[in-house]
């Protein structure tokens, strides 16, 4: 998949499906190429990767046919505009909760090519500029995409402001984030928590704007988001699928030859 097909793909409300990477070994890069996913979720909010290593996995993953869409560590048009130019087929902006953060956005990632004034200008007087740099920036932008994070209650009050700005291709749900917000952490059962997920999922699409959401959570509830409107699926990491075959292989193993008993510190953290 292009970076332009995938961007078309958003913004035609097909489903794209892609994993969380968060190892920066090459070996993932042909690994993930042969797997059934589209993009991949490249974390630098809450993972440890610097701008040289973040640079060759968006190129490698990019011309590998996997659009890398990158989380930048806040909602700063600077840091959003760094990514893009390291090689992102798509920015995701974390706790973006008002519609002035998302046309910040919107102009840091679509008008990349302009610098200062004349970007935030062109960001709402597109019609005003010289035909060939108009052309230059409509061919320039149909390849990058702007996707923000919904992880908060102040962004579900402001959730119609912000589908409404123009340039925004997707919402996505930060289910960690957005159940602490609310006041019922990882209570990912709670009718309350699911009533605002697939709301914004409905109010999206109604929008004609995708809308996703990063899980790690069984098929079962994931294919009903699916239903309920969801196109962009993250669906886990490389941790999880790591810590699930360790658990499931070398923990068949200890059973069968009666070693029950970890060795060492049994304390183990659990990796969502």
């Amino acid at each position: 998949m292009t970076f332009e097909q995938f961007s078309e793909a958003l913004r035609s409300g097909r489903r794209v499906y892609g994993t969380l990477v968060a190892s920066t070994s090459s070996r993932w890069v042909p690994l993930l190429a042969g797997l059934p996913i589209d993009f991949v979720f490249i974390d630098t909010e809450h993972l440890p990767i610097g701008c040289e290593t973040l640079g060759w996995m968006c190129q490698a993953y990019g011309f590998a046919g996997l659009p890398p869409i990158v989380r930048v560590a806040s909602p700063d048009p600077v840091a959003a505009g760094q990514a893009v130019d390291f090689g992102a087929a798509g920015v995701v902006a974390p706790y973006v909760e008002d519609a002035a953060q998302a046309r910040d956005l919107v102009a840091a990632v679509k008008l990349r090519p302009l610098k200062g004034a004349i970007r935030q200008r062109a960001a709402v007087e597109r019609a005003t500029l010289p035909d060939a740099l108009r052309a230059y920036v409509a061919n320039y932008s149909a390849s990058r995409s702007v996707i923000v994070n919904i992880e908060s209650t102040p962004a579900l009050e402001n959730l119609e402001a912000i589908l409404a700005v123009p340039g925004v291709d997707a919402v996505l749900v930060g289910p960690h984030d957005l159940s602490c917000s609310m006041g019922i952490p990882d209570e990912y059962e709670n009718p309350v928590f699911e009533r605002a997920v697939t709301g914004i999922f409905r109010k999206a699409r109604a929008a004609g704007i995708a809308a996703g959401i990063h899980s790690w959570m069984p098929l079962e509830r994931e294919a009903g988001w699916c239903e309920a409107g969801a196109n962009l699926m993250i669906h886990g990491s490389d941790l999880n699928a790591t810590r699930e075959m360790v658990v499931q292989h070398i923990g068949a193993l200890r059973r069968r030859m009666g070693d029950s008993r970890r060795n060492g510190n049994d304390a183990g953290a659990a990796i969502v």
